[in-house]
């Protein structure tokens, strides 16, 4: 069996939240043979008994999608989860008036659609493929018929719900308890995932986000966050090298929180 997803390429979107997605210019076949790794072989997956994994491999496709490519758009109708094994995929909401904030990005190993296929209702959010992208797809009832057949299965993804929600509650917190564009980001740098702490003191992570991105993030436009950037660097607090952050002064930076 094979599943036809449609997706849209971005400069469609405004029309495609409009009309639905259906008539969009090109659809995707996913074959059942994935053309990349086994959606078993993508955390959070790994770890599951053989048999658990063979009935996940079993309701799983794989497809590839271009730049640009919308995998589903906010208020449509839930179609599956989606399992990232190649690329990046933006997750945000959009106003009427064309304004959008990314709540969160998808790297290789996470879920994409997860709440929406659990719960039944519309997708909430728009996920839009940064790069080129190769993603596994399940469809909803099978899905939710393999977590009621494995419990494993199951807690695993609340774990990821969970994720999704702690995920949240800081945007809510740069949001709405930052009180300057410069808290905000202050925040978003100080939350990074680090990769390492410095015997200098200093904390190195990594930052793979444009400046625009970021903006989307916190609330924020692109213009004030490059500016912002430029007077920690001036300041001493961090530094950039390419896609490496390194936070030169926690402390210093930490200030920003309390101003």
């Amino acid at each position: 069996m094979t599943y036809q997803l449609r997706v849209v390429p971005s400069r469609r979107l405004r029309n495609a939240r409009r009309n639905g997605i259906t008539g969009t210019p090109y659809g995707l076949q996913l074959s059942e043979t994935p053309p990349g790794g086994p959606v078993v072989e993508e955390r959070p997956f790994r770890s599951f008994p053989h048999r658990v994994s063979a009935g996940l491999e079993a309701i799983s496709s794989s497809g590839t999608y271009p730049k640009g490519a919308i995998l589903f758009v906010e208020g449509q109708k839930a179609l599956g989860v989606f399992v990232v094994c190649n690329g990046r995929v933006k997750l945000s909401v959009s106003s009427a008036d064309g304004k959008s904030l990314i709540v969160r990005r998808a790297d290789a190993g996470e879920l994409v659609g997860l709440p929406a296929t659990i719960s039944g209702k519309p997708y909430r959010l728009t996920a839009e493929a940064l790069e080129p992208l190769q993603c596994n797809f399940i469809p909803r009832v099978a899905f939710r018929k393999f977590l009621r057949e494995h419990g494993e299965a199951a807690l695993c993804v609340a774990a990821i719900v969970s994720e999704m929600y702690d995920g949240t509650l800081n945007q809510v917190r740069y949001l709405g308890l930052s009180a300057s564009t410069a808290e905000k980001l202050a925040r978003f740098l100080l939350d990074l995932p680090h990769v390492r702490a410095r015997n200098d003191g200093q904390v190195q992570a990594s930052l793979p986000l444009t400046h625009k991105e970021i903006a989307e993030m916190i609330g924020s436009s692109r213009e004030t966050v490059t500016r912002i950037f430029a007077r920690f660097k001036r300041e001493h607090l961090v530094k950039v090298r390419g896609s490496t952050l390194i936070i030169t002064s926690r402390s210093d930076l930490e200030q920003f929180l309390a101003a």
